[in-house]
């Protein structure tokens, strides 16, 4: 039987100075160079009226700023979206409110207004601290600029905050990856999202492919950078973040969990289950910012069910992403199927030693972590209802 998870709300932020060359996500340059602003704070609030009747009684258990840029909006927009959404939905008393900033795209009054507009947690992104591979990603900011925006978060009163940081750059050493490491560990972050650079369709990088380092210097990275992302005293707890004991990122947890989601704004996806009917509804939201603003009706683009078939591989590739991996009755209470279902595919996946046999959770070993994309080949191929 399917049960009713947290909620939370994920509100997108479409616009950037600039599109960065390995960047696939929904970002655009806005017209004209200004952010219509009061017509998307208009915009948003369709959108999440529209989406009321989802939220099944649930105050909301966090917040995050995502794009694009949000760091780009006014600190009263950000405060006129929150109140909005505490005063339609409602807030848990210990909310976590995460908004996304890059460097170059503030000023230290800026990140004092987005404190007192409510936002409880920083994520800047950071990527380098090597203006050469700074460059090679398009980024706007410099070294410098990174380095200031995290004293100026803590100057700014946030104390918990995440630096955005990739790895395997073109044509960098593991000797630079450390430095950037090393770097980032210096600016006391309480969370780090630590992830490899890949290439991605429809972006620039995978028209003009640069030149990456190869298996051998990844694998080096990798292992050099979690060596000294645990002597610093950060904890892996998901394949690309680490954070201080405490300190994850509430909303993402909640995404791994398999837990539900409002999004809103230009092409937010959101995730809701609805136990009195068993069903798992995915929506997705009109993409582009002009037809977003011009909607009336809320900007729903697209909604459908999971089918059942599906939920087993859809709960894994979110649940076996966390360290520690899940408890067992999640994925009843997630999917609403019996665990009975996997019993034989998980005995196997256990006799190759990629999962554990531990009778209280879900979890893979250190081997099969490593090579998780193995793991949900096996649960796709294996798992049928």
């Amino acid at each position: 039987m399917l049960h009713l998870p947290p909620l939370t709300l994920y509100v997108h932020v479409p616009w950037c100075v600039r599109k960065c060359p390995y960047c696939d996500f929904n970002s655009h340059e806005p017209q004209g160079g200004d952010i219509p602003e009061a017509e998307y704070l208009i915009a948003l609030e369709r959108d999440l009226a529209s989406d009321l009747p989802r939220v099944q009684g649930r105050k909301l258990s966090a917040v995050f700023f995502g794009g694009g840029t949000p760091s780009l909006l006014s600190p009263a927009t950000i405060a006129a979206i929150l109140k909005n959404a505490e005063r339609a939905i409602g807030f848990e008393p210990d909310i976590e409110i995460t908004l996304e900033a890059n460097p170059g795209t503030f000023e230290q009054d800026r990140f004092r207004g987005f404190r007192s507009a409510g936002v409880n947690r920083l994520s800047i992104g950071i990527q380098s601290f090597d203006n050469r591979h700074l460059q090679r990603l398009g980024r706007i900011h410099d070294r410098a600029a990174a380095v200031t925006a995290a004293a100026s978060a803590r100057a700014a009163g946030f104390d918990n905050f995440n630096l955005d940081l990739m790895h395997g750059l073109p044509e960098q050493t593991p000797a630079q990856a450390l430095a950037d490491l090393t770097t980032a560990l210096a600016l006391d972050p309480t969370h780090l999202s630590w992830y490899q650079l890949t290439i991605e369709p429809n972006t620039a990088f995978y028209k003009r492919p640069p030149v990456l380092p190869g298996e051998d210097i990844l694998a080096d990275i990798q292992d050099t950078g979690a060596a000294a992302l645990d002597r610093a005293g950060f904890e892996q707890y998901e394949i690309s973040a680490y954070a201080r004991p405490g300190n994850p990122s509430r909303h993402n947890l909640n995404y791994w969990q398999f837990g539900d989601y409002l999004g809103i704004g230009p092409g937010a996806h959101g995730k809701i289950t609805y136990p009195h009917t068993g069903d798992i509804i995915r929506t997705r939201k009109t993409r582009t910012p002009a037809d977003y603003l011009a909607r009336s009706d809320g900007g729903l683009a697209a909604e459908h069910p999971v089918p059942t078939n599906e939920r087993p591989l859809e709960f894994f590739m979110n649940a076996l992403r966390l360290k520690a991996g899940v408890e067992r009755s999640l994925f009843l209470r997630r999917t609403g199927l019996d665990e009975k279902l996997i019993a034989d595919c998980w005995q196997r996946l256990a006799d190759r030693g990629l999962v554990d046999r531990d009778p209280q959770r879900l979890v893979t070993t250190d081997q099969g972590f490593r090579f998780l994309n193995q793991v949900l080949a096996v649960i796709a191929n294996e798992v049928i209802l």
